[in-house]
């Protein structure tokens, strides 16, 4: 039994054993519903998915062989219920819920096939149904969960079956279908036991080599480290260690900081198709929850992960700095997180499993603990008082978690940092973060204080005993200074610290043996002076509203801003002990009797509370009582009305002078009455002594003329009825548990560890006894009862003849009312169901049970009757007599919604109380690991007062759960008719003209018929004939709107077919409404009816209702289709919502077997006419329509190139829609016509900078709610393009690929007639002048060269091509990027994966490759590039038949001899052209290496294996460069030579020189853009030099392009042998003759050491740093300087044994100089390089810590600053470096400066004291 369930007041406790009986009743029920036979059955199963869930939230004991019959049924009708999705997301959800709750105790197995073919027959087919997004998007997140819950249980041999199933996906990684196979193997690859043959070395490196295949894409990283970290975690007999440099290099690469004042994110990211994205999302930008568990489950014993981790740390920790925050800083923060959250889970699961002897080797041991915990602590130091909340937080909850492993570590960390934020007290973020970490590590200083006798040396041996007792005792006495009213954060921080100090200690006494340092009593004394004054400045923080009575907690941040207030007073005054109690109950008493304080109502009422709660009785004599007498007396003698139910009022006396209290007594009354309020809520039985005075006090407040004091009043009743009559717990902050290890603490429990066989003492309940019981009936008696009378009395009598007393008489009645209902919450027996059978059934019967009830039950059943009965004459009379006052209504609202809402109350408490929870700190949470008193548990600790308190709202949820599904699952009850007469009432109230009463009853209304659905229909059918009547108001028509939007009636749609075309024909016949508000309620209902429709149910489709009113669905659909015609003068958004409402219906039914055929031809023939419709929206929706509703391709070719069928079977193939379409397309003109409304759609802006390709482009005259009428459905994941498209030089075009598909399918529905048709019209749209025409062309043409239908190569032959080669030649220039489209689309490969060849791509191809006249433009040039390029992005270099390697073989020829050709234009088209093309050669190549066993290699294969055009590239560009850098010197120093020199001949060479150099640049920027860079790395490498060398040349264009192509190098990471080349040519070009190439090569450096610091060899690292060394002596001071800043990036990158090797080196030779210069006195003698460069040295060490003082760092500094009196570079490094320290050591410098002497103080003062102007 769960710790919750056993620890609910005692009657309940009992009642919980029998819900493991009625559990199986349910399952048996569930059972008998669902018939395999009938798919419509599973809908009936439905209405019991809530109560199941209700079992697993009520943490029910239900036996195991119930959950697994559960599990295997609700997967057979999740399978069975293909196409329903509604079905699916209800019962996977739940599945979802019960696999993790039980996973650990359930042996099933789970197949993975059938999940996948949900998923893609749903999400990843082209014709999607009709569901709306919302739906589709929520079922996608049920399926993946399940997946995810289910992975565990798929059986042997699954992994290997995923892996081959989805491993041909990622063949060609330019095309989407590998980030969905990425996707996919993250989500199905199971790793668990069953699996484990299939993981092993060789496939972690394919892994890892499929990884490198797409660099820089966040979402590609994010699947394969999701991957990689679940097997680094499951599986330790892989041995990692040859792969930890290369995933640590990943690890890093991918957290996008800015390294060397780069920028701080990828300069190009690959574009992930944003359906991809959105499916399988990845929320973070930086996966840091998979680093984290990677790098914690890498780390073993005498593993290398620990000193990787370190060096990761090295690089990382300064952007955790304050000073250093950015767009990274998240993702920093959650890796902290997932750190040690990673670590903490893995050493809990060590200490459970100790005995596993074959793991336990791999376990971690005690310096490995520590090796990590230090590694934490220096990020940790770095982030503690990060000015970003979050960050600040994590960490204090880190340093908690981690002081339960390594006390000895972790806790003098935090004492130091206290004491420095003590000392620095003006930062105050930094004590409030300081007072937080001590808050959260309170326990675990106890501990280390307290449990252990004999102290461990490491802990400063005898003396230290109390250091951390002083700690504790320094932070308590410095809280009392923290309690500031001005200053809340802190104040908060304060009081979170206390509460967690004393929820350690056990007792809180003057005699505590361990603390003899402090007394008590005196504590106690300052603390609450301290309090007082602080309640006394408060200030209110709303203004007081008039009207409804406010809660009285509505607070000041105390109690608004967090729970601590409340907490901290409870604790303190619970765990102090007898006379300390009572000394400290006297103050309070004092100080509330004294003062009155309106602005801190509800912190002096829970002050008071907490009084009351630890001690009643005491406290009812001492506080309560007195209150309770001053407040009578103060309302003694004031006017009185006769309304508070002391007897009847003599109505006729109308009292002129409305009598009124003076506004000082009211405020008073108020304040005292509400204090009250607050203070009884826990006060039982002790309040009987009084119970006279209260019934005296509350007649008296609702008597008073004052309204605020009525409220008072009200507040007073609620109150006192609760606490007489609820279960509440009596003794929760008192301790009954003593820590063993150290007696005065108290124990905290984990509900993990709790079990039947050894109970705790649970808590004591209160439990109402027969007095309180009679009270409280009297109480109902005297408010209740007599209240109702007086009501009806109003109502039906008209007793009073001035409106105002009537309204106020009426007022205080309704709130009398209230006040009770919101007292005895749903102790007030419910309704009782009418049974449809006429026979009560006895209540044992009912269908199941879940335990729960808030107190003793009070009041009779016939109550709640009579209650409903006088409401709905009231709210009759109200609407008649008063209709405009709201205050009425709220009022006889909320008491609707409490008598018809059966334990709403509690619910909402449950619920607010929960966001409570959320707040809930670390400060009283113990970690299941503590290594301090060795005693692990299962789960987390908590306080026992925690852990009631959860227990108590358990019970608070469990009271409002426990009768509300009671009778929905059977279909034998109804309500009973008072329930049904507040619903009408409500009904009548939601249309009421005031938007706030609408609101209020429209939230009612549907709680009642959520809990009642056969209320339903009823309320449909009233609310439309509300949208179809002409005079309705507006008011009405909003209020109809907002129920009818609401989920519930959505839902409820899908299965009444009354209600469904009610719903339909009120919205579609709604238009004469003409008001804007009301337009854009119904429009928004609409949309939201769109989004979520969830289909239609077979059963709807085929009633045919006999009645004259039933409208059969065939009826239905032929009244719509009429209303969708554009003849009909209809408003267009109405004709658009017909037209779509038709085309749901028409999907809705298109898999049914008994409906015509026709409707479907009519409705497709329909869209068609539409597309040349006069209106822009409808075009538009006729487009998706299309798209969906031609789905036979009877025309198409299959694969092998063969009509489908032979002569005599052509007959029988025919589309269904065949005939209806070619009568409408061969009328004359239809096509010209229809291309022309398209063109309209086409909206071409100048600034056509944002495309979003494939959708519906930028149609920006559609506004939102239009767009998502018409773009209703979700673009399946296959929309086009399928490749990432990152060429620039194709521009932004307005190509829709939607168009093109409609074409596409029209001709493969109907075969050639089409293309003749189209002919003439496509022709002439292609020689338009507007570019609008020519898009819609280009998406015809598109469409029917991918057709393939019989007969295209005839007219291929006939006509295509000349128009094809006109394209070509064409000379406008604007619409290039929709013909470049038109090419894509026509030659993009077919199937999922791309690789099935179009039938006319070879002819496409030949015709591109087809030379051009001598005579043309360059820009025709460019253009038929662009096309190439274009079009070799689409082809799948892997499946490349032999005539596409040849003609790849053609072009690479033809584009290397015209590199240098004269227009810029045709260059970029070139290179482009080239990076795609050699990009393509490469991938062919790598597959047939892999497939070789498969296949012979040809002639043509070894042509290409020869790579001629490599050595060609990289030889001639080494060339080039130095013919450049000549020539651009030559420029330099001879500006003036003309062109008509005798170098005029060189000149032109070196002009092609650049044109060559510039189209090689554009190759490189296009392969390292595209991604397609893992291929060419080699080449890239080898023009590394090029790069580095020409980016400052007189050459601008050409300088501009080298600097673009070196920031994209920059990001590039390089493996293995390109590795090696790469660092070569960097040592090289660093010893080049020209000073600006050296300083470039040193920018590159900074980056490439930071992103390859794990995976270069150390001789390479030698190699460079004596290589950056040696040009700290350069010639060139600019270069000198640049060295020394890279030298410091170097020397924080972690690299230990060099950088500590140089700063000794740069600190003895800088003395050496310093001393030479003091014998000889003078300066000759060393050239000032060689000065420069010590002194450079020197700054470089010291500016390489920023933050920190290690032991050396003040003699180098020192010795830095002597240098100030040397000449100028030399000074000017010293001034700088010495101000740069002081600024970075500002924040510490207080106790930094210690570790200097006075002597190096002077020095460095004489530095940083400016010259004086004068001297």
């Amino acid at each position: 039994m769960h710790l919750y369930n056993a620890w609910l007041p005692p009657p309940l406790a009992e009642e919980t054993k029998k819900e493991k009986q009625s559990f199986s009743r349910v399952v048996s029920s569930v059972k008998d519903l669902y018939r395999p036979d009938d798919p419509e059955s599973v809908y009936s199963t439905l209405k019991w998915i809530s109560v199941i869930e209700l079992f697993i939230k009520a943490k029910s004991d239900i036996s195991l062989e119930d959950v697994a019959t559960l599990l295997q049924m609700g997967l057979e009708i999740f399978h069975k219920s293909e196409n329903k999705l509604y079905v699916q997301v209800r019962w996977g959800n739940i599945l979802v819920r019960v696999l993790n709750r039980y996973r650990k105790k359930l042996s099933l197995k789970v197949q993975w096939r059938p999940l996948y073919d949900t998923l893609i027959n749903t999400h990843f087919t082209r014709n999607t149904g009709p569901e709306g997004w919302r739906l589709r998007q929520r079922h996608f997140e049920t399926v993946t969960s399940l997946v995810r819950s289910c992975r565990r249980f798929f059986p042997p041999g699954s992994a290997f079956e995923i892996w081959s199933e989805f491993r041909s996906l990622l063949e060609n990684p330019w095309h989407n279908s590998s980030f969905e196979g990425s996707g996919f193997v993250r989500l199905f690859l199971p790793t668990n036991l069953d699996n484990q043959d299939f993981f092993s070395d060789n496939w972690i490196r394919e892994c890892i080599e499929l990884w490198d295949s797409i660099p820089n894409c966040q979402f590609w990283n994010s699947q394969w480290t999701a991957v990689i970290a679940r097997v680094i975690k499951n599986y330790s007999f892989i041995n990692w260690e040859s792969f930890i440099p290369s995933l640590f290099t990943r690890f890093l690469n991918m957290f996008e900081v800015p390294v060397a004042n780069g920028s701080g994110s990828y300069p190009f990211s690959v574009d992930v198709p944003r359906n991809t994205r959105f499916l399988f999302s990845n929320k973070t930008v930086t996966p840091a929850k998979a680093i984290a568990k990677s790098i914690v489950y890498l780390l073993k014993p005498s593993s290398s992960a620990q000193e990787h981790f370190e060096k990761l740390v090295n690089l990382l920790e300064q952007y955790y700095h304050p000073s250093n925050g950015g767009r990274w800083t998240y993702s920093l923060e959650r890796f902290l997180f997932y750190l040690v959250i990673t670590f903490q889970k893995r050493l809990q699961h060590e200490q459970q499993n100790t005995d596993n002897n074959r793991l336990a080797e791999l376990y971690l041991a005690k310096s490995e603990r520590s090796a990590f915990i230090k590694v934490m602590l220096r990020l940790i130091d770095r982030g503690q008082y990060s000015k970003n909340e979050h960050l600040s937080e994590t960490v204090a909850a880190a340093t908690s978690i981690l002081s339960y492993v390594e006390p000895s570590l972790v806790l003098p960390f935090l004492a130091s940092r206290f004491q420095m934020a003590l000392e620095t007290m003006t930062a105050t973020h930094q004590l409030k973060t300081a007072v937080m970490s001590v808050a959260f590590a309170g326990r675990s200083l106890f501990f280390t204080s307290l449990s252990t006798p004999d102290k461990p040396a490491e802990l400063g041996g005898g003396s230290g005993d109390d250091v951390y007792l002083d700690l504790l005792m320094i932070s308590l006495s410095n809280a009392l200074l923290g309690m500031d009213a001005n200053d809340p954060p802190k104040t908060l921080a304060t009081l979170q610290l206390i509460g967690s100090i004393f929820s350690n200690m056990a007792i809180l006494d003057d005699e505590l043996t361990f603390m003899p340092m402090i007394r008590f009593s005196e504590w106690l004394d300052e603390f609450l002076c301290r309090l007082f004054s602080l309640l006394q400045h408060l200030e209110p923080n709303s203004v007081v509203n008039e009207g409804l009575p406010s809660s009285a907690t509505s607070g000041t941040f105390l109690v608004e801003d967090g729970p601590y207030y409340y907490c901290m007073l409870e604790i303190l005054l619970g765990r102090l002990s007898k006379s300390l109690y009572n000394q400290a109950l006297k103050k309070i008493s004092k100080f509330v009797r004294s003062n009155i304080l309106p602005g801190a109502i509800a912190e002096v009422g829970l002050l008071c509370c907490a009084c009351v709660h630890s001690n009643p009785e005491e406290a009812v004599v001492h506080l309560v009582e007195p209150i309770l007498l001053s407040a009578m007396s103060s309302l003694k003698g004031t006017p009185v009305t006769g309304f508070g139910g002391r007897g009847l009022l003599d109505a006729s006396v109308s009292t002129k002078a409305k009598p009124s209290l003076s506004p000082a007594l009211e405020t008073a009354i108020d304040y005292q009455l509400k204090i009250l309020s607050v203070a009884i809520s826990y006060g039982g039985p002790a309040l009987l002594r009084c119970q006279d005075q209260f019934k005296e006090a509350i007649v008296s407040a609702f008597d008073s003329p004052s309204w605020k004091v009525n409220g008072a009043g009200d507040h007073l009743l609620r109150s006192l009825l609760g606490s007489l009559i609820l279960y509440y717990p009596i003794d929760q902050y008192k301790c009954t548990l003593h820590h063993p290890a150290a007696a005065a603490l108290e124990e905290w429990i984990s509900p993990k560890d709790f079990s039947d066989s050894a109970p705790l003492t649970g808590p004591k309940w209160h439990i109402p006894s027969d007095e309180e019981v009679q009270f409280a009936n009297e109480l109902l008696i005297l408010h209740f009862e007599s209240a109702l009378d007086d009501l009806l009395r109003i109502c039906q009598n008209k007793i009073h003849s001035d409106p105002g007393n009537e309204k106020e008489h009426l007022k205080v009645t309704l709130l009398r009312i209230d006040s009770v209902l919101q007292g005895v919450l749903s102790c007030l027996p419910d309704f009782c169901p009418s049974s449809r059978n006429g026979m009560i059934e006895d209540s044992s019967h009912t269908s199941f049970l879940i335990a729960g009830a808030t107190g003793a039950s009070v009041g009779s059943i016939q109550l709640r009757e009579k209650a409903a009965d006088v409401m709905h004459v009231a709210c009759k009379y109200l609407l008649e007599e008063k209709s405009d006052d709201s205050i009425l209504f709220i009022l006889i609202i909320r008491i609707m919604d409490d008598l018809g809402n059966y334990g709403i109350l509690e619910y909402d408490e449950w619920s607010n109380h929960k966001q409570a929870w959320k707040l809930e700190s670390a400060a009283i949470i113990e970690p299941p690991v503590n290594f301090i008193v060795s005693s692990h548990s299962k789960g987390k600790r908590r306080p026992r007062w925690a852990l009631i308190d959860k227990a108590y709202m358990h019970s608070t949820w469990r009271s409002s759960q426990s009768s509300y599904h009671l009778f929905r699952t059977s279909g034998n009850f109804s309500p009973s008719d008072h329930v049904t007469l507040l619903m009408d009432d409500l009904l009548k109230l939601s249309l009421h003209s005031y938007e706030t009463v609408r609101i209020l009853a429209g939230k009612s209304l549907l709680k009642i018929i959520k809990r009642w659905p056969s209320l339903i229909s009823k309320c449909v059918l009233s609310l439309t004939e509300n949208l179809r009547n002409p005079s309705s108001p507006e008011y009405e028509v909003l209020g109809s709107c907002a129920v009818l939007s609401t989920q519930t009636v959505l839902k409820h749609l899908t299965t009444d077919p009354k209600a469904f075309s009610s719903f339909l024909l009120g919205i579609l016949s709604s238009s004469h409404h003409e008001t804007l508000k009301a337009q854009k309620a119904i429009n928004e209902l609409f949309v939201k009816y769109n989004i979520h429709f969830a289909g239609v149910s077979r059963s709807m489709i085929r009633t045919v209702d006999n009645r004259p009113d039933g409208l059969d669905f065939m009826n239905l659909v032929s009244q719509i289709g009429s209303l969708s015609f554009d003849s009909t003068s209809l408003h267009w958004r109405y004709n658009l919502m017909a037209n779509r409402v038709l085309l749901l219906l028409a999907m809705a039914c298109q898999n049914d077997p008994n409906f015509s055929s026709t409707i479907l031809s009519e409705t497709a023939g329909h869209f068609l006419k539409n597309l040349k419709s006069q209106l822009p929206q409808t075009r538009i929706l006729a487009i998706s329509a299309l798209n969906i509703l031609l789905k036979d391709s009877p025309y198409k070719m299959s694969s092998d190139d063969q009509p489908m069928f032979s002569e005599n079977l052509q007959e029988n193939t025919k589309s269904s829609l065949e005939g209806a379409l070619r009568e409408i397309f061969q009328e004359e003109g239809f096509f010209s016509e229809t291309l022309n409304s398209l063109s309209h759609v086409h909206i071409i802006t100048d600034a056509d900078g944002a495309s979003s390709r494939g959708n519906h482009g930028n149609t920006s005259f559609q506004s939102l709610a239009d767009k998502s009428i018409t773009r209703f459905y979700f673009d399946f994941s296959a929309s086009w393009p399928r490749t990432p498209s990152w060429i620039s030089l194709l521009g932004s075009d307005t190509f829709y690929s939607n168009f093109a598909r409609i074409f596409k399918r029209l001709i493969q529905e109907c075969g050639v007639p089409v293309l003749l048709a189209l002919k003439s019209a496509l022709e002439e749209f292609a020689k338009a002048k507007e570019r609008a025409k020519q898009c819609v062309a280009a998406e015809a043409l598109a469409g029917v060269l991918h057709s393939d239908v019989n007969g295209l190569l005839e007219e291929w032959d006939s006509w295509m091509m000349v128009q094809l080669q006109n394209v070509i030649l064409a000379q406008s220039v604007e619409s290039t990027p929709e013909w470049v489209a038109c090419i894509r689309y026509a030659v993009t490969g077919k199937g999922k994966h791309g690789t099935k060849i179009p039938l006319l791509r070879k002819q496409i191809l030949k015709c591109l490759l087809t030379p051009l006249p001598p005579t043309v433009t360059s820009s025709i040039v460019a253009r038929r590039y662009a096309f190439i390029s274009a079009a070799l992005i689409e082809i799948s270099p892997q499946k490349m038949p032999l005539t596409e390697i040849q003609l790849h073989k053609e072009l690479l020829n033809e584009l290397l001899s015209n590199m240098c050709h004269s227009s810029a234009q045709v260059r970029e088209a070139i290179g482009v052209t080239l990076s795609v093309l050699c990009s393509n050669i490469r991938l062919y190549m790598s597959s047939v290496q892999y497939h070789s066993h498969e296949r012979e290699i040809t002639d043509v294969d070894n042509q290409l294996k020869e790579e001629n055009w490599v050595q060609l590239l990289t030889e001639r560009a080494s060339e080039l460069v130095v013919n450049i850098q000549n020539s651009s010197l030559c420029d330099i120093l001879n500006p003036s030579a003309d062109a008509d020199t005798p170098n005029g001949y060189q000149n032109g060479d070196s002009q092609d020189d650049v044109k060559w150099m510039e189209t090689l640049f554009h190759f490189i920027i296009s392969a390292l853009k595209s991604g397609r860079s893992s291929y060419l790395l080699d080449v890239i490498v080898g023009l590394l030099y090029p790069v580095i060398s020409l980016q400052e040349t007189s050459n601008k264009d050409l300088s501009t392009l080298a600097k673009a192509a070196f920031e994209l190098l920059k990001w590039r990471v390089l493996w293995g042998p390109h590795l090696q080349q790469a660092v070569s040519v960097i040592l090289s070009s660093a010893n080049d003759s020209n000073w600006r190439t050296r300083s470039a090569t040193l920018t590159y450096l900074r980056t490439f050491m930071f992103r390859h610091t794990f995976i270069l060899s150390n001789a390479d690292k030698q190699k460079i740093w004596k290589t950056v060394k040696k040009l700290l002596q350069d010639s060139q001071v600019e270069v000198r300087e640049h060295a020394a800043a890279v030298l410091a990036g170097l020397m924080k990158g972690g690299d230990g044994d060099l950088a500590r090797e140089f700063r000794e080196r740069a600190y003895t030779e800088a003395n050496a100089i310093k001393r030479r210069r003091k014998q000889r006195s003078t300066t000759a003698g060393q050239p000032i390089a060689s000065v420069h460069g010590a002194v450079l040295a020197l700054a470089a060490s010291v500016l390489s810590v920023p933050y920190d003082m290690p032991s050396w760092l003040p003699d180098h500094v020192t010795l830095l600053a002597r240098f100030c009196g040397e000449p100028s570079p030399v000074k000017s490094t010293v001034t700088k470096a010495v101000a740069e320290f002081r600024r970075t050591h500002a924040d510490t410098w207080n106790f930094q400066k210690d570790s200097f002497t006075e002597e190096q103080l002077e020095v460095l003062a004489d530095t940083s004291s400016s010259s004086s102007y004068f001297a």
